[in-house]
């Protein structure tokens, strides 16, 4: 018998409820015993005495049987006064209390009650304050995360602005500014180039003597332009093309200037007076048989009328008239396309390259033959060579080659190409001002970005640190719901000790 009694009650909790309607220690219909017991509480906490101990009962927590229990007892010394002889309190506040006490008596209505509201704080409220809880973790890490690479991520379009800045040659301070100085000095730099072909005429002498060895004595002068330049320098396309230099240039205005011209200099005129005054003296001579007499139109197909609007235009001698309009520029003059330099025109500026190229393949070959020295018969062929052919050496046509190479990369790097393209379209420039600006502006964008990630970080913390005392709070009512609950059912048996089981708290 007493192994029996200190033997314990072990009870799921998601199953309590069940297992007190089973064994009878509640009744079936104790949810609207429930409903009633609420309404009355909700009545008598709005006549309560001035308490501290009933205000911390009231305040943000469910009121339930233990909590009305203290109330009478508090109560008992607030409404002493109302005592009477037969030891009953004439106090309504007290009555309302006690009737509510013993409501919830009835059919043990207060334990359901108490184990309802376990459930309910074990299967949901706990569970739902924990997810949240992790949801802001989360929060957290996520937004730490995309900081990181907001961070990065802007780093890295500034570093692209960087070297995009670097490649044009600019410093990024003011880019348009920047990007228009540069045009400015590149004739200057053009001329280097076209100085830097100077030390070209050894390797030229030997391409063409190759060239009349090969091809039984060709007078064919192989890279006319290229042998221009290195005789002449970076000269105007007129001297290039008529062999003298011109006594004025004159060169074209660029597109940037043509857009300049303000619309208040353009004279548009008046369109009405002079509208009017056309319609008022022109009688277009419209007439239409058989119309009324008020209208007349003076349509005619008579030869006469088209011979004499025909004859009203002199038209001239339109071919002298053409011959008048084309006119050439003066003697001496450069005008036009004629008065740009050979590297700032891009088909002389492509033929210079080709040019060079075209060099540089012969120099290879020449090497790539030199080093096959057993080629007997590349040798014997040369035995009657020229003697500019003869006495080449490997290292001398590779400092040739490396030359010719430096004057192609000074032509073909990006920068150069930036510049070309911003020297034939002047527009040119503020799509390059806009992509770099883009970049800033995206680098901007993604630094506002990660601000937000910061304050979304913060956010998420302040939330989680608002729930965390809620989630303790309804621990460790939850932890009493459940001492309160075991100690009443094992009153009921004896004192056998009652474990509730699956409470995770």
């Amino acid at each position: 018998m007493q192994d029996y009694q200190n033997l314990p009650i072990d009870i799921q909790t998601s199953k309590l409820l069940d297992w007190l309607v089973d064994r009878r220690h509640c009744s079936l219909k104790w949810q609207a015993q429930v409903r009633t017991i609420r309404e009355k509480i909700a009545l008598a906490i709005q006549d309560m005495p001035e308490n501290e101990e009933i205000k911390c009962l009231l305040s943000g927590s469910y009121i339930h049987y233990f909590h009305c229990l203290r109330i009478v007892e508090i109560l008992k010394r607030t409404e002493a006064s109302t005592k009477n002889i037969f030891g009953r309190y004439s106090s309504q506040r007290m009555k309302d209390w006690q009737e509510i006490v013993s409501l919830y008596e009835k059919d043990n209505t207060y334990l359901v009650e108490l184990a309802s509201l376990l459930g309910r704080n074990v299967s949901y409220e706990i569970p739902s304050l924990k997810k949240q809880i992790s949801k802001c973790q989360q929060l957290r890490q996520e937004h730490s995360r995309k900081e990181e690479e907001c961070q990065l991520a802007a780093a890295e379009m500034r570093e692209r602005f960087c070297t995009s800045c670097k490649q044009y040659g600019i410093a990024g301070d003011d880019i348009r500014r920047e990007l228009l100085a540069l045009v400015k000095d590149l004739p200057s730099q053009l001329d280097e180039i076209g100085a830097g072909a100077k030390g070209l005429l050894e390797a030229i002498n030997l391409y063409q003597a190759c060239v009349q060895f090969v091809c039984d004595g060709s007078t064919e002068q192989v890279v006319p332009l290229l042998r221009h330049v290195q005789a002449h320098g970076n000269t105007t396309v007129y001297e290039w093309r008529r062999g003298v230099k011109p006594v004025l240039v004159e060169r074209p205005k660029t597109e940037e200037v043509k857009e300049t011209v303000e619309e208040e200099a353009i004279d548009w005129g008046d369109f009405g007076a002079e509208s009017a005054s056309i319609s008022e003296a022109t009688d277009y001579g419209i007439s239409v048989e058989g119309a009324s007499e008020e209208t007349d139109w003076g349509i005619s197909l008579e030869p006469e009328v088209q011979e004499s609007s025909s004859s009203g235009i002199d038209w001239g001698d339109r071919k002298d008239d053409v011959a008048q309009i084309v006119s050439e520029a003066p003697e001496g003059v450069a005008q036009g396309p004629d008065a740009l330099t050979l590297l700032e025109t891009p088909e002389t500026r492509n033929q210079f390259i080709d040019e060079l190229m075209e060099l540089e393949i012969f120099l290879s070959q020449r090497i790539a033959e030199m080093s096959e020295e057993t080629d007997i018969l590349s040798v014997s062929q040369f035995q009657q060579a020229p003697p500019i052919l003869q006495d080449q050496t490997k290292e001398k046509l590779e400092a040739m080659m490396a030359a010719i190479q430096s004057l192609i990369g000074q032509l073909t790097n990006l920068r150069m190409q930036h510049l070309f393209m911003i020297l034939a379209s002047p527009r040119y420039v503020d799509r390059v001002t806009e992509l770099l600006h883009q970049k800033l502006k995206q680098a901007d964008l993604l630094l506002q970005k990660k601000e937000v990630m910061v304050q979304k970080q913060k956010e998420a913390l302040e939330e989680q640190a608002n729930l965390e005392p809620k989630l303790d709070l309804l621990v460790e009512k939850t932890r009493d719901l459940q001492k309160l609950i075991e100690a009443d059912i094992s009153k009921r048996y004896s004192g056998r000790p009652v474990n509730l089981m699956g409470a995770s708290l």
